[in-house]
């Protein structure tokens, strides 16, 4: 029997408001190979969720079940906080008291066996629970800035608040910096674990241009631009990616009305994020999923930045 692996979690980062009180929910997607790192494509899998508080092996405080699809990409999607319902409330967890961690049990065969198992700490997510929580006691969140709003040099694609109630956010740039060139000139020589976070392409970004032996490369591209006046671009990491063609739309609309602004290429973009020597991961923005490069495969650059 083929042995299967799930690369990582890919977690879109929303809250869902309907009247006064909503489920709160968030999007998973993960994507599964074979033993042969062949893509599991067009495939049933029965998924189990569990988000855990303290560690990595703490208490489950919620557990649902899915039943769910790859599509030809190997992308498996589901709402967590959509599914059946195992044990606890989502709407009951008091995401001030983390960190918490979600563990997915998967079942390629589309059933209950669950033979793959993983485990990540949940970053993005908590924070936007808990405010959508202090929303609930205190009113609705309000924001200075709003998704597709023309700032920062280029266009908003997620807003955030932390923990002392100040905002922040993820800018886009408005044109590619490049429509086709390669990840890097090393592509035999991993750049290491401070390359391969798959939220924080900054720190990625700054890995890759460090490299010893290290000439050219997407990052350095976005670390090299300037615009707007500003000059801390960086290749975004592959979440990040991911938040931005949740809401392409919104962003799409936004570059229709910015003069010199160009959409978003249906392609691959690259990310910051490395996966081994000679691999990093790309997301493909035509029909939305992410997918393992050889770094010297050729894809679309587009920088972004925070505030």
């Amino acid at each position: 029997m083929p042995k299967y692996t799930l690369l990582f979690p890919i977690l879109l980062f929303y809250v869902l408001f309907l009247h006064a009180q909503p489920p709160a929910k968030f999007s998973y997607q993960a994507v599964i190979r074979d033993d042969k790192n062949a893509l599991l494509i067009n495939k049933p899998v029965g998924m189990r969720i569990s988000i855990l508080q303290s560690s990595t092996v703490g208490n489950a405080v919620y557990v649902e079940t899915h039943t769910t699809s790859t599509n030809i990409n190997g992308l498996a999607t589901l709402e967590i906080g959509g599914g059946t319902i195992q044990s606890g409330s989502i709407a009951a967890i008091d995401w001030s008291q983390g960190p918490f961690f979600i563990k997915t049990e998967t079942d390629p065969a589309g059933g209950t066996n669950y033979n793959i198992t993983g485990v990540s700490q949940l970053l993005s997510v908590p924070y936007a629970m808990h405010a959508a929580s202090a929303s609930a006691v205190s009113g609705a969140v309000s924001f200075k800035h709003h998704i597709g709003e023309a700032f920062g040099g280029g266009v908003i694609f997620q807003l955030w608040k932390d923990d002392k109630g100040e905002e922040h956010g993820l800018v886009v740039s408005t044109t590619d910096l490049s429509a086709s060139t390669t990840w890097s000139n090393m592509i035999s020589l991993a750049v290491g674990s401070n390359a391969q976070t798959v939220w924080d392409g900054l720190t990625n970004s700054n890995a890759i241009v460090a490299q010893s032996g290290h000439t050219t490369s997407a990052a350095k591209l976005c670390v090299d631009w300037t615009d707007g006046g500003f000059s801390d671009w960086y290749l975004p990491s592959i979440q990040e990616l991911t938040v931005l063609w949740n809401n392409y739309n919104v962003v799409a609309r936004a570059f229709n009305g910015i003069a010199g602004a160009k959409p978003l290429s249906l392609g691959y973009y690259w990310s910051s994020t490395e996966v081994e020597s000679n691999v990093a991961w790309g997301y493909y923005f035509s029909a939305g999923g992410a997918g393992t490069q050889l770094k010297t495969d050729k894809h679309a650059v587009r920088a972004i930045r925070a505030f």
